[in-house]
């Protein structure tokens, strides 16, 4: 962080008049962005390997994304609460999405965020199941709003909040022997493809096979947090894909708005019919499906269904990663292909090599329940040789830290 002395303007305003979500806020001041590259308000430039947090799926200021947010505002912004008016960036979006998703999931409704998609999922289980036990993972993340936070597998985050919501109860991941506690009594089940928060925890598919199975056999609902892994992250368009697994209610949001704010999450048309009646407003959101957020999503994805090569090159990419993050210091790559976690089993080196990339003009990331591993989630379209590149540069910080 700048001395205060030095401080802009706009750090200056920062500091003092936004809420901070931590003591130690990175602080650049952003001029631009394009492509793989981020600039700050003194032209440096910084390769991006964060994307937001998985959010910029196609890098910065994609032409595509640009032109559709760009025509879209110039026709029209927020016109009216949703679910009210025939908006096409909405429709079009919604058909898009069920078109590349299994026929049970034909039905979508759209909001603002990840947290919103699901407590918008939570409350359906509960609608269609009459039940109201919620069942999540040790180590989860899933939003902060509060039943998110209910469901949150992290007791650190969740002790000052309390109460919240009841019969929400924790099991753990990618363990077959604990299914059994998922009963008759449960409305659904909540769980990551990929736990992200513990630096990118891939489970087998064995255990979400057994997880559907279960569900199935007690009547509970499942629903997939694809918040980080959908659009194209882990090498398919979603991670149901990936892991040939199809749930009862699909949450998404990050990546598939390429940089502007949206969530939905995803069911059949006779679940999502419970919201409308008995009581009508089942749920209700002033913006969400905002229409210029729905065009940027829906050039988003657009540009992956017709550039091929983008998803289809993750998988390559992921094996370019593995192969040059070859460093004594380096005990483990985790995750699945564009959301990597570097392990390094020790918190101060962590912190060192995401300070000294940034100065080196690379963007790396920590992650949430897990501060020895560095996060790398890079925009889909990060060239082979920016890979090359930066993990040299990564080896090179390992080399200088004592």
């Amino acid at each position: 962080m700048l001395k205060e002395n030095k401080y802009t303007k706009g750090q200056d305003t920062f500091f003092k008049h936004q809420a901070q979500t931590t003591p130690f806020s990175n602080g650049m001041e952003v001029s631009h962005a394009d492509g793989m590259y981020i600039y700050d308000v003194s032209n440096n430039k910084y390769l991006d390997l964060v994307a937001g947090v998985s959010a910029c799926t196609l890098g910065h200021s994609h032409p595509a994304i640009v032109k559709s947010v760009k025509e879209q505002v110039e026709r029209y912004a927020h016109v009216m609460v949703y679910g009210e008016y025939v908006q096409s960036p909405q429709y079009q979006l919604s058909q898009l999405l069920v078109d590349n998703l299994p026929t049970s999931l034909n039905c979508t409704y759209l909001v603002n965020s990840g947290t919103e998609a699901i407590e918008g999922a939570m409350k359906l289980a509960k609608r269609i199941s009459s039940k109201s036990k919620i069942i999540s993972f040790n180590k989860s993340y899933h939003g902060s709003t509060h039943g998110a936070l209910s469901i949150m597998g992290e007791e650190v985050y969740k002790t000052k909040y309390r109460p919240l919501l009841p019969n929400c109860e924790l099991i753990d991941y990618n363990s077959i022997e604990q299914l059994v506690l998922i009963d008759n009594q449960t409305a659904a089940v909540v769980v990551e493809p990929i736990q992200g928060a513990t630096g990118f925890t891939v489970p087998s598919k064995e255990w979400l096979k057994a997880l559907r199975q279960r569900c199935d056999e007690v009547g509970a609902l499942l629903i997939f947090d694809e918040i980080q892994t959908g659009f194209g992250r882990t090498g398919q368009l979603f991670a149901l894909d990936t892991f040939d697994v199809t749930p009862d209610i699909l949450c998404l949001a990050k990546g598939m708005g390429g940089g502007m704010p949206i969530g939905c999450f995803i069911s059949s048309k006779e679940n999502m019919n419970k919201l409308k009646e008995n009581p009508k407003l089942g749920h209700i959101t002033t913006f969400g499906g905002h229409p210029v957020c729905c065009a940027a999503s829906l050039a988003t994805l657009q540009v992956l269904l017709d550039e091929k090569d983008i998803i289809q090159s993750i998988e390559r990419k992921e094996a370019l990663f593995r192969k040059h993050l070859q460093h004594k210091k380096i005990k483990e790559v985790r995750g699945k292909g564009l959301m990597l976690a570097i392990e390094l089993n020790d918190v101060e080196l962590c912190q060192k090599v995401v300070e000294r990339g940034y100065e080196e003009g690379l963007i790396t990331f920590f992650f949430l329940f897990t501060n020895t591993a560095v996060r790398l989630s890079p925009p889909l379209i990060i060239p082979d040789e920016e890979i090359v590149s930066a993990c040299d540069k990564i080896k090179e910080i390992l080399n200088h830290i004592d």
